[in-house]
């Protein structure tokens, strides 16, 4: 029997007091991670002998069914076989306290867990528009910061358009919103892939994939959660539009004049997030090294009660 073996078994059988407590949506903050990243776990049937999760945070950028999970002692223990990624995490005072171990230990990372919040608002109708934010000013750079600490911004603005260098870092407004709608007036080669992160946690994907059936990461995706409704991309090297309006975790997507996503909840976070704190207005975010990919125009109008 093999050693993971024993972990499932010991899970079905075991009726250890509190591992109850490992359901549920978490929300994680990783000490040192290399792209400054969060991640997101979500925990079912820990205590019946069924336990099942999802995870964002490896081995790729996607949401990812957790392959091999289950209780030992007082952990959860998660594993990744094919990358050699164990992570193994018990409950402290109400968190998640944890480790990957990558058999490295000069690539293993420790992390903590709090829960996702509960948020109610939604798309009612009821909301009032305030005054709209510009967050590209034709001029340079600022109000831009780079989303790795130490890693230069090498993207720039070029008559009155603000472009990524190659293999840019990820860069992130200063300027933080809570319920927004926002329009982005943008530009993607064929097969160039960025991607707009909503209050730095939700990732609205950029993708040039005309004439391609809608995909979980086309473009207009929530990535890896939430599929369009249709493909409206237009062909390489033209300006297209989208209108996102994100109330609590709803979010409808709009391309070029066409519903992508239709008030939908985002269950949570995605592989672009570097902002686990959901209860809090967060920033806008901006992918930039995955292909070139050029914005014209960002407006964020906060909306209000």
């Amino acid at each position: 029997m093999t050693r993971f073996f024993g972990i499932l078994l010991f899970t079905a059988v075991c009726a250890c007091a509190g591992v109850e407590e490992f359901n549920g949506r978490w929300n994680i903050t990783v000490k040192n991670e290399p792209k400054a990243r969060a991640w997101w776990l979500e925990v079912t049937g820990a205590g019946s002998g069924k336990i099942t999760g999802k995870f964002v945070g490896a081995p790729g950028g996607q949401l990812d069914l957790i392959p091999q999970i289950g209780i030992e002692g007082n952990e959860l223990v998660w594993i990744f076989a094919k990358s050699k990624r164990t992570y193994r995490a018990h409950i402290e005072h109400g968190q998640l306290v944890g480790s990957l171990d990558t058999g490295d230990p000069a690539t293993g990372l420790t992390f903590t867990g709090r829960r996702a919040p509960v948020l109610k608002e939604t798309d009612d109708g009821k909301w009032k528009p305030g005054k709209p934010v510009s967050l590209v000013n034709g001029k340079d750079m600022s109000g831009w910061y780079s989303r790795v600490p130490g890693q230069p911004v090498t993207w720039f603005v070029e008559d009155g358009v603000m472009k990524n260098g190659e293999k840019a870092v990820d860069i992130v407004s200063s300027a933080k919103f809570w319920n927004f709608k926002m329009r982005v007036e943008f530009k993607v080669a064929d097969k160039s892939n960025g991607g707009i992160g909503l209050r730095g946690r939700y990732e609205v994907q950029i993708y040039g994939d005309h004439g391609r059936p809608p995909d979980i990461h086309g473009n207009g995706a929530i990535y890896s959660r939430i599929v369009p409704a249709v493909n409206a991309t237009l062909p390489q090297d033209q300006w297209q539009v989208f209108e996102i309006t994100l109330i609590g975790r709803q979010v409808t997507v709009v391309l070029n004049g066409k519903t992508l996503v239709d008030k939908k909840e985002i269950e949570g976070l995605t592989a672009m997030a570097h902002d686990p704190n959901e209860d809090q207005p967060g920033p806008i975010s901006l992918q930039g090294d995955h292909g070139p990919v050029a914005f014209r125009k960002i407006e964020v109008t906060p909306l209000t009660r």
